[in-house]
């Protein structure tokens, strides 16, 4: 795999990790199966593809048809993130509080009724705003990270090689 991949699955990696210490600041709660869940703050969707894209801009330049294409699929990625995924989450809380609704009304009638209860749904789908810019951030920073350590270390090979042939 390349740099650029490399970079940005680990920016999702981390934008994963985080959740569970910024989860305990606001909450006071340790979850560290927020790991492996959707949502929260930062947004490793955004991050991710802010990581892919930053690093694509610097390594090979704005006008490249790479960074169009990484720009367009970001935009994309981070709208779906903090829009339509948000959406379903909302709809999903209105659900699942609708099935609590449906059960007390159940326990007050005296008339028996049985039926296995549904599986409440996922609420935490999709992200608010600040997530997804949070993650973006997180993306950015990555993306100039990597793309500085990459610059570095071409220098050193560069030297490497016009030491070995006796250059210098």
């Amino acid at each position: 795999m390349n740099k650029g991949v490399y970079l940005a699955l680990s920016s999702i990696c981390l934008a994963q990790g985080l959740k569970i210490p910024i989860h305990y600041y606001k909450e006071k709660e340790w979850r560290p199966e927020l790991f492996f869940q959707t949502g929260g703050m930062p947004s490793s969707h955004s991050a991710g593809v802010s990581t892919l894209t930053t690093y694509i801009a610097l390594q090979r330049g704005l006008p490249t048809f790479d960074f169009a294409l990484s720009l367009v699929y970001g935009l994309i990625v981070m709208y779906d993130a903090q829009g339509i995924r948000r959406q379903t989450g909302e709809l999903t809380l209105k659900v699942n509080s609708m099935n609590e609704l449906i059960d007390k009304i159940h326990d007050d009638e005296s008339v028996k009724f049985e039926q296995e209860a549904p599986k409440k749904l996922k609420e935490m789908l999709g992200h608010q705003p600040e997530e997804v810019i949070g993650g973006a951030l997180l993306g950015a920073t990555i993306g100039v990270i990597g793309h500085l350590c990459t610059k570095k270390s071409r220098k050193m090979s560069n030297f490497s090689v016009k030491f070995d042939r006796g250059w210098l």
